[in-house]
């Protein structure tokens, strides 16, 4: 039926080829037989022979098949991600890719009657393919320049090659070297997902999500703690690419009824290594995989870079200071504990101090400091963990989650000690944080005279520098409402090249909450946690929403961005 189709189509453009006096009836006979004897459309022929214009036949072309002209004259060339197609396929299908829109790729080419180019390109890259007419001469310039680049540029870059992308060494949890590459049957599937766990990494992505339907399958991204939707493959493509994954995370592919978590390690380099870890879980419509990408590249550990202003830097590097005590931060997944944990443990990290970490897993590996992946299965937990740092003469501990009680009174007991002790917790604000190790069994006394600081904190997302854009459409009513004067410069976002969406990177909000000595007597006292807020606001503490609204005010983020990430 699309052969049919594509026939019609071709036959429709000779149609218009000779009604614009561009060539006669016997010379498209003519062609015709010229163009099948060399195994070519007729299309491509016509443009190999540059009979006439070639921006004549490009706006001739775009009118007929409906498809936007685009003058390749106009485009930045360092903006053109032609990372994404090897050179072998770009000068196969004559195709480039020019820039992308969110999860939309648009695509040069020459040819709109070739709709199996455009499918082969969408199923390599894994985006979808919206084609753009050009002219063929500067796409053939505009091909063999990246390709010179290519060269020039060499193997070097992970992203960037082929090769490495169809022999990735990719190692799973037992340890064994995957070599499933090498089988014929498996290699479009095999690349297909090395293809997105490049991109992946690439676009910093924390999380990639392959997700089944009952009519589609999609995989999405998140990027910037949201989610966007990466690539919409076949929907019979589902079940070789949970399998693809399963096996390289060394996890049971016949089972389908329970979930699985497992983890693999892909090798880019002799000195980047980048860890998986993979939950797999049944629903109605097929296994549903989620990919957490441990990226040790992704994060920037700097103090100044967290999002602090001058009382909350004062307070945190006035905490990790102490030689005993215990730091909590608080807050969801993802909204940055373990990058606020690794900056103290940076800046502490000397010759004169033994740090070692409990972790679940390790995220971020640092020279100098003894790191511990948690490994519950074999009876390596928090708990059992802490007690043997506590033999291995500490300086500062940090442990990756306070999950139970006896995680809990053995931290207490270290920080007691004379040891400084890092973690984290899971609750929505600092002052929950008493209430929630209350609850867990620690004594008040315990946890007024232990812990030294809680951090709670989210990620917003950054304006982008290069695109935000003034507004004027507030009032003065609800500026006010805000907390800001009339005379406030806010932005709002607009999207470019660069960003696409309008932000780029995120940045920490933080409820920064000391245990001063008011706070340490409502604890031990019995107070509920909203005294105990009330008291820290008191004493100077920003709550999380208002640390928000001083980002806004600086222009470094939106009210839009703030309320989807707070309530206030």
């Amino acid at each position: 039926m699309e052969r049919i189709k594509q026939e019609q189509q071709l036959q429709t453009v000779a149609q218009l080829l000779i009604q614009s006096n561009l060539i006669s009836k016997i010379e498209i006979i003519e062609y015709q037989h010229a163009a099948q004897s060399s195994k070519q459309t007729l299309l491509r022929y016509l443009i190999s022979k540059n009979l006439f214009s070639a921006q004549q036949l490009a706006l001739l072309l775009s009118e007929h098949f409906g498809i936007s002209y685009f003058d390749l004259d106009s485009i930045d060339f360092d903006l053109i991600p032609w990372q994404l197609i090897d050179e072998k396929l770009m000068r196969r299908l004559h195709v480039v890719p020019v820039f992308i829109r969110g999860n939309h790729l648009f695509l040069a080419l020459d040819d709109p009657s070739s709709q199996a180019s455009i499918k082969e390109a969408q199923f390599h890259t894994g985006l979808y393919s919206i084609p753009i007419v050009v002219e063929a001469p500067k796409l053939t310039h505009l091909i063999e320049r990246i390709c010179q680049r290519k060269l020039s540029q060499g193997p070097t870059n992970y992203l960037e090659t082929t090769r490495t992308i169809e022999h990735i060494e990719i190692t799973t949890s037992s340890d064994e070297m995957d070599t499933s590459v090498n089988f014929k049957e498996d290699a479009p599937i095999v690349k297909f997902v090395n293809k997105i766990l490049l991109d992946a990494i690439k676009r910093k992505v924390s999380d990639i999500h392959f997700e089944p339907y009952e009519d589609s399958y999609r995989i999405r991204y998140r990027l910037d703690g949201v989610l966007v939707e990466a690539a919409v493959p076949a929907n019979n493509l589902a079940n070789r690419i949970t399998a693809r994954i399963k096996i390289i995370s060394n996890l049971d592919i016949a089972e389908r009824r329970i979930p699985q978590d497992g983890r693999f390690k892909m090798r880019l380099s002799d000195t980047l290594s980048i860890d998986f870890r993979v939950n797999v879980c049944p629903t109605v419509n097929g296994e549903k995989v989620v990919v957490r990408i441990l990226n040790p590249d992704t994060p920037k550990i700097d103090i100044e870079e967290l999002g602090f202003n001058a009382f909350q830097k004062k307070t945190f590097l006035a905490a990790i200071e102490k030689p005993q005590g215990m730091i909590l931060v608080t807050g969801p997944t993802g909204s940055g504990k373990t990058v606020s944990l690794y900056t103290a443990l940076a800046l502490l990290n000397t010759d004169e101090k033994n740090i070692s970490t409990a972790e679940d897993p390790v995220e971020i590996k640092i020279t100098g400091i003894n790191q511990v992946n948690i490994k519950p299965k074999v009876g390596l937990t928090f708990a059992n963990t802490l007690r043997s740092f506590l033999r291995q003469d500490p300086d500062i501990i940090m442990v990756g989650e306070i999950r139970d009680l006896e995680t809990a009174e053995i931290a207490i007991k270290a920080a007691h000690t004379g040891h400084l002790v890092l973690s984290t917790v899971h609750t929505n604000s600092a002052a929950e944080t008493l209430t929630r190790l209350n609850n867990m069994g620690i004594a008040p006394f315990h946890i007024a005279s232990s812990i030294s600081l809680i951090i709670a904190q989210r990620l917003v997302r950054r304006l982008c520098e290069q695109c935000k854009l003034l507004r004027d459409d507030l009032s003065t009513k609800e500026l006010t409402h805000l907390g800001l004067s009339v005379n406030t410069k806010l932005y709002k976002a607009c999207g470019c090249k660069q960003c696409i969406s309008g932000y780029s990177g995120r940045i920490g909000l933080f409820e920064m909450m000391p245990i001063s000595s008011s706070i340490a007597n409502l604890i031990i006292a019995g107070n509920n946690s909203f005294d105990i807020f009330q008291q820290a606001q008191a004493e100077g503490m920003l709550t999380l929403y208002d640390s928000g609204i001083e980002k806004v005010r600086q222009g470094i983020t939106t009210i839009e961005e703030l309320n989807r990430v707070i309530v206030n």
